[in-house]
């Protein structure tokens, strides 16, 4: 380890020597480096947040996670969407992670979703687990898929066996006829 160093000091006198012993010192030191890029995960980036005073019409799409305390008119998907206590969402929204404190207007899909006590749901719940907690206002059905997040599943899956996801679309007029 001495000698590398001792490399580093007769580098500086010419402009190839420094070039040279350049590339092995950040091999020596990049060893490190690699381990941060390549073996641990980038830092997971903060939730996005949409205030209470901000309303957005259009979708949202986004591989992170989200906290909406405002007003969005639109579809949403992403990782973990928390729907605040004053927020208000007219739209579909899917992730893999849904806690509802506000109001949503529209189709909830998700792997786990939670209505909290002050959550009102207006709108059909597609899940893989649910939980409700007492006080929680909830106007629609309910319906357990293995993959809630797949939209072709999402429409017809009126009781198509675990066993076989990819086949549930075939009983869609199972589920349709409530006028």
């Amino acid at each position: 380890m001495f000698s590398k160093s001792k490399i580093n000091d007769p580098s500086a006198k010419p402009a190839e020597d420094s070039s040279a012993p350049a590339k092995p010192s950040p091999s020596s030191s990049s060893a490190p480096k690699p381990d941060f890029s390549a073996s641990a995960p980038r830092p997971k980036a903060p939730p996005s947040s949409l205030s209470t005073d901000l309303t957005i019409t259009g979708n949202m799409k986004t591989t992170g996670d989200i906290q909406v305390e405002g007003n969005v008119e639109g579809d949403i998907r992403a990782h973990l969407l928390t729907v605040g206590e004053t927020a208000v969402i007219k739209g579909e929204i899917v992730a893999d992670d849904i806690v509802v404190n506000g109001r949503v207007i529209g189709r909830v899909r998700g792997l786990k979703v939670r209505l909290t006590s002050t959550a009102r749901v207006e709108g059909d719940i597609i899940h893989k687990t649910i939980a409700i907690e007492s006080g929680a206002h909830f106007e629609g059905s309910v319906q357990r898929q293995d993959d809630p997040l797949n939209t072709g599943a999402s429409k017809g899956a009126g009781g198509a066996p675990a066993a076989k996801p990819a086949a549930s679309p075939a009983p869609a007029s199972t589920e349709t006829p409530k006028a």
